[in-house]
């Protein structure tokens, strides 16, 4: 295993990223917030549908299922398999009361495969170093057993009931205004900083008497002695207690993303100040849309994020660009292609998340055409779409679009003359056609003939359909759109306010 570097985005399994990338006892704290079966999707972003292949609700659905590779690490839970993770009797035999009590089923699945990885994010946390594990009230309890389990009911330092107030409709129970936080520890020595908050006007009632300079003050008895005791001097407030009072994501708030299982900021700068110092190293493997990395960074930690799909990687990159800009922040990215040997292999592992990577590299914004119905068949041709201005003028401004289309297998000149008919039928102004390997000489002569475009504010033209290659995007070329094309498909981060005087945040 290499040493960390910092501001990493690793993209892929985090099972896998965890054993071959993480050296043990290299982290200070851990957020989570997995995924659980609750009928959330991670790609709701682009209003996607699911898919059938195992790998792909692996990678688009926010719940694991009892498929042949979840069967496989049970094995090496319970200690049927040889397992790349030490496996104590406790762990074998809580998996088998599991299976004893819930069946071979999804529940099932999804304990396996996160005691597989709590075992591994134990491994990974220094002895100093703290675990806050995110959890759907439906899991909650099933959690605290492994947890446990695992990092020892001792280390247990709160059960952090997270409450928030929203608008839900009536469903003949009470309303769940709630989330449960469990904050583990891997010893009995761990960074802790307590937090405050301040007090309301009830404690005016404590400190009923004025002196004659306006002061609140009140009696303390000690030992039979009365002392006076000025509110000033305790004004830190309150220490916080496990019952954490904060709203959710507003529609209208700056920080929202539209991504469906982000969690406020507030949320994650409590934990991370709490549980870790300025230059820790703090770890989310679950990191969907990058709340945790942002606010790690903002707090002046180092840190890691790891998520299993392309629309992730990118959002959080995008992210922290737009929200950090004064600082010019390096982002280090790993298991994204970074060659064309790269991008062959992840084509033939996973044409999806494949189809997804080279969409980002033009910055195009997924289609939303795919649904649970024809993902994997028909998409109408168009795989992304490219906006830009079409007119731009202090009166008025228009909006037009390119059609992406990416292919990783045969070509043909038959796909030029299809991405032609396409674009008619989308209305669309061109197309930009994204293929693995070498277009054909008859394929660049069916794009030439199609001609060009325009647009009223430049005096340039614009190829109505471009071919352009994985290894030449990987060299830097980008399509030939009009000024002011890219139109980032995520909502942007607001800019943070950084003292750059503080000179942490280099790699080490």
């Amino acid at each position: 295993m290499n040493e960390l570097t910092n501001r990493t985005l690793y993209f892929g399994d985090n099972l896998e990223i965890l054993r071959e990338k993480i050296p043990s006892e290299s982290i200070d704290l851990i957020y989570l917030d997995p995924p659980f079966n609750s009928n959330r999707n991670y790609n709701i972003l682009y209003k996607e549908g699911l898919v059938d292949s195992p790998a792909q609700v692996q990678a688009f659905e926010d719940s694991w299922h009892w498929t042949h590779e979840a069967e496989h690490v049970f094995a090496e839970l319970v200690g049927v398999k040889t397992s790349q993770t030490k496996i104590n009797q406790n762990i074998s035999d809580l998996m088998l009361a599991f299976e004893k009590m819930v069946g071979k089923n999804d529940i099932l699945a999804y304990l396996t495969m996160m005691t597989i990885r709590l075992i591994e994010l134990k491994r990974v946390l220094k002895s100093t170093g703290s675990i806050y594990l995110h959890c759907d009230p439906t899991a909650s309890h099933y959690l605290k057993i492994v947890m446990d389990v695992i990092f020892g009911k001792e280390n247990i330092q709160n059960e952090i009931v997270w409450h928030y107030r929203r608008w839900t409709a009536s469903s003949g129970r009470f309303q769940r205004l709630h989330d449960i936080i469990l904050f583990y520890s891997k010893s009995d020595t761990f960074t802790f900083n307590s937090q405050w908050e301040p007090y309301g006007d009830w404690i005016k009632k404590d400190y009923r008497y004025v002196d004659d300079q306006g002061k609140r003050w009140r009696w303390h008895t000690v030992k039979g002695k009365r002392y006076k005791v000025y509110l000033e001097d305790e004004n830190r407030g309150v220490k916080i207690g496990d019952v954490w009072q904060m709203p959710p994501i507003g529609s209208t708030a700056k920080e929202r993303l539209g991504y469906p299982t982000q969690k406020p900021e507030a949320l994650l700068e409590r934990i991370i100040k709490a549980s870790s110092n300025e230059g820790d190293w703090v770890l989310d493997p679950f990191c969907g849309c990058g709340t945790t990395v942002a606010v790690a960074e903002k707090l002046n930690r180092r840190w890691i994020g790891i998520d299993i799909t392309t629309l992730a990687i990118n959002l959080i990159k995008s992210r922290l660009q737009n929200k950090f800009a004064n600082k010019n922040i390096k982002i280090n990215v790993d298991g994204l292609p970074k060659d064309l040997s790269g991008a062959k292999e992840l084509a033939r592992k996973n044409r999806f998340e494949f189809e997804y990577w080279a969409l980002s590299l033009v910055n195009a914004m997924p289609a939303q055409n795919k649904t649970q119905e024809n993902m994997g068949g028909a998409d109408k041709g168009v795989d992304g779409i490219i906006t830009f201005y079409k007119k731009l003028n202090h009166d008025s401004q228009e909006i037009g679009k390119a059609i992406v289309q990416v292919k990783s297998g045969h070509i043909n000149r038959g796909d030029i003359a299809t991405l032609k008919g396409d674009i008619e039928r989308e209305r669309a102004d061109a197309g930009v056609f994204i293929t693995l390997d070498e277009p054909t000489q008859p394929m660049k002569e069916e794009a030439f003939a199609v001609g060009d475009f325009s647009v009223e504010y430049l005096p340039t033209e614009f190829p109505k359909i471009q071919i352009l290659t994985i290894n030449e995007l990987l060299l830097g070329k980008q399509p030939k759109l009009p000024t002011g094309w890219y139109h980032s498909h995520h909502k942007e981060a607001e800019a943070e306010e950084i003292d750059n005087q503080k000179g942490l945040f280099e790699n080490r």
